[in-house]
């Protein structure tokens, strides 16, 4: 009888330790895809509080997509490991080669804003003339350039050993400064210098440039938003505004200035929970989690909030004083000069800083599916090649258009309906802001802006001319 009940218990107990053991290999293995499934977690990712974490889990996920690989690798490289983009300017931190740009730069910065601005052309170009002369005689005197080429080599050959990202930033902002200081040699910029079709610069400034925008990837004689906006501001937590414009005149003055250039800076240290959720709904798409999806686009029209309100609280009289803008501060953010290009012989003219290189803004018109404002041209000359990879990638995914109109697709084109309707806000809120701006009286200059130079004979035409780039781009988000 026991031995009966031996040969019933022993193949029960054997199969019940197969199922357990089946049990344990399967639950292994569930383990593993959960490992693999968390790198896409919406709640992992959505709970993220601080700029490293997101950056973290963002580089988590470039084996996966390349919309994270491209974000990845700008926050890396460009970023100097953040975002928005770490700059050192510590002036002890510096390699001892490069530290009598920022010296110069001490000097030269008292003598660029006049007090009072003078209509006279004769008195205008004595000016200009005394500054660039005294400009590239410190140059001369005080920057040895053959080493200041090493440590640009070593940086093209990854040597950040020798040259840290950061401190690479901090002196593509100074380098940015310098070359339009003495682009204009007077602020506000007046008729004499608008007039000029081409500046030589001193070599002191042009081979640093031609190695540094080699680096970014672009090829304007002019600076960018990156360079002269986003850059010139020291890492936390001070935060500083570095290279100024307006040194030694009013508050009034020097405050708008600072708020101005604080604008494109706060607007990208806000972006990147944006930029992350991009990537975040790309990727939940793609694998087909639609609830994922709805919430990572959920939380970009969220975050759009205070990202645009940080435009909001600054573009206004109260922040950037009207009075003083046009003269004091956009005119040395514009270029408009030229060079015959080496290999087509034809002459090329560079246009300054203009909003439309924000990197926000292209990626929200990526994601929306909507063709780059920018022509191919213009985004090679002043977007760095990383933002604009990023971008493409961007709209190389974008979703909206496939989306239908039902269920969860139709919640997460709701929301992106929400993101259309904030971003049509903005562009319309910065029309009627322009126009407030750019309509004050400088009758030391031509009609300018940074970004599109010399417009046309007077400031009316100018303004129509203006008021239809910002309209077509506005008729242009839906």
């Amino acid at each position: 009888m026991f031995i009966n009940i031996g040969y019933i218990v022993l193949p029960v107990l054997c199969s019940v330790l197969a199922v357990l053991s089946a049990m344990s290999s399967w639950l292994k293995t569930l383990k593993h895809s959960a490992l693999i499934l968390s790198k896409f977690s919406l709640g992992k990712m959505a709970t993220c509080k601080t700029s490293r974490e997101r950056i973290k889990e963002v580089a988590d996920l470039t084996e996966y997509h390349e919309t994270a690989a491209c974000l990845a690798d700008l926050v890396r490289q460009d970023g100097a490991g953040s975002w928005p983009p770490r700059a050192n300017h510590t002036h002890s931190t510096w390699p001892a080669a490069l530290r009598p740009y920022k010296e110069i730069y001490h000097e030269m910065a008292p003598l660029l804003a006049a007090v009072n601005i003078s209509l006279d052309d004769d008195v205008n170009r004595q000016r200009v003339t005394h500054f660039r002369s005294r400009f590239q005689q410190l140059l001369s005197e005080r920057v040895n350039l053959g080493e200041v080429t090493q440590l640009l080599e070593a940086a093209d050959a990854g040597r950040w050993d020798v040259f840290p990202r950061d401190v690479y930033n901090a002196f593509y902002s100074c380098i940015a400064w310098c070359r339009h200081a003495y682009r204009w040699g007077t602020i506000p910029a007046v008729k004499v210098a608008q007039l000029e079709k081409t500046v030589s610069l001193p070599p002191e400034l042009t081979t640093p440039w031609t190695s540094l925008q080699s680096h970014f990837g672009l090829s304007s004689d002019a600076g960018n938003m990156m360079a002269n906006l986003v850059l010139n501001f020291a890492a936390p937590p001070s935060g500083e505004y570095v290279y100024r414009i307006n040194t030694g005149l009013p508050e009034e003055v020097t405050a708008s200035e600072e708020s101005f250039a604080r604008v494109a800076h706060d607007m990208e240290a806000l972006a990147l929970p944006v930029y992350c959720d991009v990537v975040g709904a790309i990727v939940s798409f793609a694998r087909g989690d639609l609830p994922a999806c709805l919430a990572r686009v959920r939380a970009v029209a969220a975050q759009l909030r205070p990202v645009l309100g940080s435009y909001y609280e600054k573009v206004h009289d109260g922040k950037i004083a009207r009075s003083v803008w046009l003269s004091r501060v956009q005119g040395f953010y514009a270029w408009g000069a030229g060079r015959e290009d080496p290999v087509s012989g034809k002459w090329e003219v560079f246009d300054g800083l203009s909003g439309n290189q924000v990197l926000l803004f292209q990626v929200l018109d990526a994601f929306l599916g909507m063709e780059p404002y920018l022509t191919r041209e213009v985004l090679e000359r002043n977007v760095p090649r990383l933002q604009r990879e990023f971008c493409a990638a961007v709209g190389r995914h974008a979703f909206r258009k496939l989306l239908g109109d039902e269920g969860v697709e139709g919640r997460i084109r709701e929301e992106m309906a929400e993101i259309v309707k904030r971003l049509r806000l903005f562009r319309s809120a910065h029309r009627t802001r322009a126009k407030f701006y750019l309509t004050v009286p400088a009758p030391e200059r031509l009609p300018m802006t940074a970004g599109k130079s010399l417009l046309k004979a007077d400031m009316e035409q100018s303004m129509q001319f203006l008021d239809q780039f910002m309209l077509s781009r506005l008729q242009q988000t839906v």
